[in-house]
């Protein structure tokens, strides 16, 4: 069976573990009818459409 010959350090123990949890920033896109900043693949928050049709009817 293998056996590390050195103990790993705090500091290399702690990157190891850190590599699988960075923060990714939603991507934002900007409406084609709108032109707000919206996430993509959702309907749009401020004026209702997606894919070029009124999914729901927002009130303004």
């Amino acid at each position: 069976m293998a056996v590390p010959k050195r103990k790993t350090s705090k500091s290399k123990r702690d990157m190891r573990r850190a590599s699988n949890s960075k923060y990714v920033a939603p991507g934002y896109v900007k409406c084609p009818q709108c032109h707000e900043p919206k996430l993509s693949h959702r309907v749009c928050p401020d004026c209702g459409y997606y894919k070029n049709k009124e999914v729901i009817s927002v009130n303004e």
